[in-house]
């Protein structure tokens, strides 16, 4: 079984990408994330073609997630429970985003979810952040010390440690990186998940991200924030693990990199 995780950067113009790229990795599950569109203009259609079943949930422009399978989607839940919502600027009442989709495909339960970016530390962004990844952390217990296989995938926008950073001293001091945001990743996992660390095509670090700008990509200025956090019956059936680095070249392609894990569930 293959389950696979791309932060697609608005699913209308990176579609041809889409279409592409499922066909050739040809993932049984595919968590997404930035679908950038609202949830009814998905393109449902173009992706069934190819076999996918799809739960989205968008409310327009901004985030949006979802799930794709050829494995059929049951007991679909959209937001974590207990999420906060977030208090814009000059809105009179917090919005709760479309962040976190999760689904039971086949033999496994997975999340897709886009974790807050934070915008910088002291921002009501960042505590944003804090309590939407501890409201995580509580709606995943049970799961995670489950039997069923179960993973929480997606872009958390933390780097788990410097390993995860191309040069920890440009990020110094921003978000992404600081002890809080990091301490809430340790405490997703200490409820009985693991980070299933992908291998690398390219180079020594498996970076999913790198940015537009400032030959980000060409360069390996990369960074770790697409992750895959498994309880001990999806971890123990990975057999494999690896970024795909080549889905980020080219033109018009996102500034992520899809993470593929491959499963024996016996």
């Amino acid at each position: 079984m293959r389950v696979a995780t791309w932060n697609i950067n608005s699913v209308t113009a990176r579609l041809p990408k889409l279409l592409e790229w499922l066909a050739g990795a040809q993932p049984d599950v595919l968590c997404l994330q930035e679908l950038k569109c609202a949830s009814d203009a998905f393109p449902y259609e173009a992706v069934q073609e190819l076999g996918y079943e799809t739960a989205a949930y968008g409310t327009g422009r901004w985030n949006g997630v979802a799930i794709l399978s050829k494995l059929g989607l049951d007991d679909v839940v959209r937001d974590v429970p207990g999420q906060p919502g977030f208090l814009a600027d000059g809105a009179l009442l917090p919005e709760t985003e479309p962040r976190a989709i999760a689904a039971t495909c086949g033999p496994v339960r997975v999340w897709s979810v886009y974790v807050p970016n934070g915008r910088e530390v002291g921002h009501a962004h960042y505590q944003y952040k804090l309590e939407w990844l501890e409201a995580l952390r509580a709606a995943v217990v049970e799961d995670a010390a489950g039997e069923r296989p179960f993973a929480v995938l997606g872009d958390f926008n933390v780097a788990p440690t410097d390993e995860d950073l191309y040069d920890p001293a440009v990020f110094a001091g921003q978000t992404h990186v600081t002890d809080l945001e990091r301490a809430a990743l340790t405490a997703l996992r200490e409820t009985g998940l693991t980070d299933v660390m992908p291998r690398a095509l390219k180079y020594d670090r498996p970076y999913t991200f790198w940015d537009y700008r400032a030959l980000g990509f060409p360069k390996n200025l990369g960074i770790r924030i697409d992750l895959t956090y498994a309880n001990k019956p999806f971890a123990d059936a990975v057999t494999d693990s690896y970024v795909d680095r080549e889905a980020r070249k080219g033109k018009g392609t996102s500034d992520h990199a899809p993470v593929v894990v491959d499963l024996d569930l016996g």
